[in-house]
C-alpha cells in the first residue's frame, strides 16, 4: 500500500536484482506493477475446508493489462541496445502497452493486428499512444509470423514474448503475490492465449522457491477458450474463434514452455466455452464489484466449473486441495478494454419518466 510521502516504483527498481538489467539501463516505466490482491470469501466459500483465494487484478496497470510488466523491461533493454523502433503483433493488449512505453521512451512503435478481430479500446490506446497501426489480412498468428521476419532488423526490438525480455517483466507479479501472501499459493488459475504469462509466473516462483523466499511452487492451471484451444487440443487451430479476443490465438509462442510449466508444476489445461466466460465476467462484476476483460473472465470461468459439485473433475487440482490451501487467479485485463462484448449481450436501459414514482415502479 501506499502512504503519503510513498512514491510507488516500477517492477524494474522493485526488483532489479532479479532482473536482465544493469547500472546502465536506461528505465522505462510508467510505475507498473503494485497490482492489488483482492480477497474473496464468496469463491472461497466454493472451495471450503477453509481455503482462500485471491484475484491479481493486473487491469489496474497503466494501460490496463499485465502486458505492461513485461513491457518496461523489454523497452528499457532494445533503448540500451540502441533501437529506435519497437514493433509487435497483437490480440490488442500488447499493442497498446508496447505503443505506451515506445512514446514514454521517445521511440518509434508500429502494432500489427488482425483485420476486423481487435476490441476498439484497444485499437484506440494504440493510435492515442502514437503508433503506426497496421490491419494484417489474417488472424494473430499471421501478424507474429510477419513480426519473426523482421527479428534482425537494425535498429528494431520486436517486443512479443517471443523476447524473452517480455517474461523477465512478467514473472514480478509471481513476485508480489509471494510478497503480500508470505508463500506461493497452493494453486495458480490463469488464462492462456499466446501462453507467455503461465511461462513467466512459473519462472517468477521457481526464482523465488530457489532464492527460499517461498517454501513452495504452486500447480499451474491455465484455461484457454474452446474454440481457441491449442494447447488443450495438443494441435494447432488453424482459425480460432472466441469472443475473448486477447485469447483467440491458434498456435500461441510460448507453447512449449506453458506445457512445461504446466508438467512440472502438477497442473493442468482445459477449456471453457464463450458462454461460460461471460456468465463469469457478469457474476465477478456482480458479485465482487470487479470489472474484467472476458478474456480474463476464462480463468474465473474454469474456477466455477472445476468447483461446480455436478461437474467437478476428480483429477483436477482444485478438487484436491488440502484444507486451509490458498488459491491465486489472474485477471489479466481491465473490462474497459472491450466494452462491446459485454454491451452486445446485455438489455438496453430501461426507459422511465423523468419523477420519483416512475423510478420507484421499477424498484
Amino acid at each position: 500500500m501506499n502512504t503519503p510521502g510513498h512514491r510507488r516504483i516500477g517492477v524494474i527498481d522493485r526488483y532489479r536484482d532479479l532482473l536482465p538489467v544493469t547500472e546502465n539501463t536506461p528505465v522505462i516505466t510508467l510505475n507498473e506493477g503494485s497490482t492489488p490482491l483482492i480477497e474473496s470469501p464468496k469463491l472461497a466459500g466454493r472451495l471450503g475446508r477453509g481455503c482462500r483465494v485471491f484475484l491479481k487484478y493486473e487491469g489496474l496497470n497503466p494501460t490496463g493489462s499485465f502486458k505492461d510488466r513485461g513491457m518496461t523491461v523489454a523497452v528499457s533493454l532494445a533503448a540500451e541496445r540502441g533501437a529506435n523502433t519497437v514493433i509487435c503483433a497483437s490480440t490488442g493488449n500488447t499493442s497498446a502497452a508496447a505503443a505506451a512505453y515506445a512514446a514514454r521512451a521517445g521511440m518509434r512503435c508500429a502494432v500489427l493486428l488482425p483485420s476486423g478481430n481487435i476490441a476498439l479500446g484497444k485499437v484506440a490506446q494504440a493510435f492515442v499512444y502514437g503508433a503506426t497501426v497496421i490491419s494484417i489480412n489474417g488472424n494473430f498468428d499471421a501478424c507474429l509470423n510477419v513480426v519473426r521476419d523482421l527479428r534482425g532488423e537494425t535498429n528494431i526490438a520486436v517486443v512479443n514474448s517471443i523476447n524473452p525480455d517480455r517474461l523477465e517483466g512478467q514473472k514480478t507479479a509471481a513476485f508480489e503475490i509471494v510478497d503480500e501472501l508470505g508463500d506461493a499459493p497452493v494453486v495458480h488459475v490463469l488464462p492462456v492465449g499466446n501462453a507467455g504469462n503461465i511461462t513467466a509466473y512459473w519462472k517468477g516462483y521457481q526464482e523465488y522457491n530457489k532464492l527460499q523466499r517461498a517454501t513452495r511452487t504452486p500447480r499451474m492451471i491455465g484455461f484457454q477458450a474452446a474454440g481457441a484451444a491449442p494447447i488443450y487440443l495438443d494441435r494447432v487451430v488453424p482459425s480460432p474463434e472466441t469472443a475473448a479476443s486477447a485469447i483467440r490465438i491458434g498456435n500461441p509462442a510460448s507453447w512449449a514452455r506453458a506445457k512445461i510449466a504446466i508438467t512440472e508444476s502438477g497442473g493442468a489445461i482445459d477449456i471453457v466455452s464463450d458462454d461460460e466466460i461471460f456468465e463469469a465476467q457478469l457474476w465477478l462484476a456482480t458479485h465482487e464489484g470487479i470489472f474484467a476483460e472476458p478474456a480474463s473472465a476464462a480463468a474465473v470461468a474454469g474456477f466455477l466449473k472445476c468447483t461446480d459439485p455436478s461437474r467437478r473433475c476428480g483429477s483436477c487440482p482444485l478438487a484436491q486441495l488440502p484444507e486451509n490451501s490458498t488459491v491465486v487467479l489472474t485477471l489479466t485485463g481491465h473490462g474497459l478494454k472491450d466494452v462491446a462484448a459485454v454491451l452486445d449481450r446485455r438489455p438496453a436501459p430501461v426507459p422511465a419518466e423523468a419523477n420519483k414514482a416512475a423510478v420507484l415502479r421499477l424498484l
